[in-house]
């Protein structure tokens, strides 16, 4: 039966004194397998990647790290970029996945290989891989549990989505869609796609709008909050009580409402660190480590009164970030 180890929010910034390596990893190589790169979020996720293993390869923990990106969300696309990882001898491939299952056969053959994989945000469902995973689900469900709090006469949704036919897409709609049904004062009147960008969210939001009754609240994924606030202020229509996605323009939009005249939100997404906490784990495995194959970590949330605290630590043009080190880590591997 596989193990499953649950992060607390106080491990992400727990800090233990540093162990040495248990056996040397200074040759081997990790290779980052990643689907997408269209948004601020994978962006910030590619650039924690860079930071964080590019000091492990100075340092000598291993011998390199590449990321590579596909270029179309396209299974078939990703899963000849795993085989070709294969081919070339990489150690452990780290998988941010196109699809939980249509990748498989890749991923077994690269178990089949010896190479360690581990998958995170987009996990893959065959046996042999580490997961790394986020409670999606929940991170949808949140959203409405907080409008049942704010808004409690309930009201119309509009449902800003993801990318189409992603796991990740998938998971958040259906917490939603639970928190629904919980919360029944509340009735989803729209949905649209906004690829979690926030220029793609702002055109689908205004294409929908006229044909939509009063909106009271937005329910997002992330990077689409700022969008549906510029389409729903083009269109000359009241702000709705929009939920954010921890995005740098959403942070900065929701500051500048909030000094104005009051207005209450949330924020919550994973934090696109995530990706350095899956080459830790891979790093460790390869070490000989004992590593449970699924784990969950908790996604990132920023209230009304973090808000200040939170945008001040987001760089412009990114998004609320947690990295993690070798030591951050082991205890979540610990279960700490």
């Amino acid at each position: 039966m596989l193990r499953t180890t649950i992060l607390s929010a106080a491990a992400i910034s727990c800090t233990l004194i540093a162990t040495s390596v248990q056996a040397d990893t200074s040759d081997k190589r990790i290779a980052l397998s990643n689907n997408y790169a269209g948004n601020s979020w994978r962006q910030a996720m590619l650039q924690s990647w860079d930071k964080v293993t590019g000091a492990a390869v100075a340092d000598g923990i291993v011998a390199e790290a590449p990321a590579f990106t596909t270029a179309e969300n396209q299974v078939t696309e990703q899963a000849a970029q795993i085989q070709n990882l294969i081919l070339q001898g990489y150690d452990a491939i780290v998988i941010n996945a196109a699809s939980p299952d249509a990748l498989n056969g890749a991923v077994k053959q690269a178990c089949d290989a010896g190479i360690v994989v581990v998958s995170f945000d987009g996990i893959v469902t065959e046996p042999c891989a580490y997961r790394i995973a986020v409670d999606f689900a929940g991170m949808g469900a949140v959203q409405i549990d907080y409008l049942a709090e704010h808004l409690p006469g309930g009201g119309n949704l509009l449902e800003i989505r993801g990318l189409a036919g992603v796991f990740v897409d998938d998971e958040i709609s259906a917490g939603i869609h639970s928190g629904v049904a919980k919360h029944n004062q509340f009735n989803i009147v729209g949905s649209v796609h906004g690829n979690w960008a926030q220029d793609v969210a702002q055109k689908a939001v205004a294409g929908i709008l006229p044909s939509l009754p009063e909106i009271a609240a937005v329910v997002t994924q992330g990077g689409d909050g700022y969008g549906a606030a510029q389409a729903f202020a083009a269109a000359g229509r009241p702000t709705p009580l929009i939920i954010m996605g921890n995005r740098h323009d959403e942070l900065t939009w929701w500051k500048e409402q909030k000094d104005a005249n009051g207005y209450e939100t949330m924020s919550v997404s994973i934090a696109p660190g995530v990706s350095t906490l899956a080459f830790w784990v891979a790093q460790m495995v390869l070490d000989g480590a004992d590593v449970p194959h699924d784990m969950i970590v908790p996604f990132l949330s920023i209230s009304q009164d973090t808000l200040e605290e939170s945008l001040a630590n987001t760089q412009a043009g990114g998004v609320a970030n947690v990295e993690y080190s070798l030591e951050d880590a082991k205890a979540v591997v610990a279960g700490k």
